[in-house]
């Protein structure tokens, strides 16, 4: 008997519809927290989509935010000289994770495991992009994560 397939992360976590409620719901707490709120006042109101079509791509989705808004490049090009800090990637972190456990959505060790991996590693990524000198690599892949990752030192080439 074969064992039935491992689902993605993306599968597991509901799909877009949890995603789009976990990013709305987590761009309100945003609004209303002093040490972000400055950082995504420029946001627009399809912003938790945006970033909810990122992460379903990211973790084992659809490859909709690269159809659409031009996949990693893109990503990294709304981080550049915006000069975030680690508190701030802290904080973004924290509060995500604040938001899943307020919507309910999966709990178990393995996923949280996984997402907060990738939260960790994206997080930083980010503060990288965000410095002074950061560019774009306009041939950066779409970074996929699933239940084991496990990547190489960020060297910027």
């Amino acid at each position: 008997m074969t064992p039935p397939p491992v689902p993605t992360l993306y599968a597991w976590l509901g799909g877009i519809e949890a995603l789009k409620r976990l990013t709305t719901r987590f761009y309100e707490h945003v609004a209303q927290d002093a040490l972000l709120a400055p950082v995504f006042a420029h946001m627009g109101a399809d912003h938790p989509a945006h970033v909810a079509a990122f992460l379903g791509e990211v973790l084992g989705g659809p490859a909709t935010y690269s159809a659409e808004h031009g996949g990693h490049p893109h990503m990294i090009r709304q981080h550049l000289e915006r000069h975030l800090t680690q508190d701030k990637r802290r904080r973004w972190v924290e509060l995500l994770l604040a938001t899943a456990d307020e919507l309910a959505m999966p709990d178990d060790p393995e996923f949280r495991s996984a997402l907060v991996g990738y939260l960790e590693w994206g997080s930083r990524l980010a503060v990288i992009n965000s410095q002074p000198g950061a560019s774009v690599d306009e041939h950066a892949p779409m970074p996929r994560w699933g239940w084991g990752e496990v990547k190489g030192p960020y060297t910027g080439a």
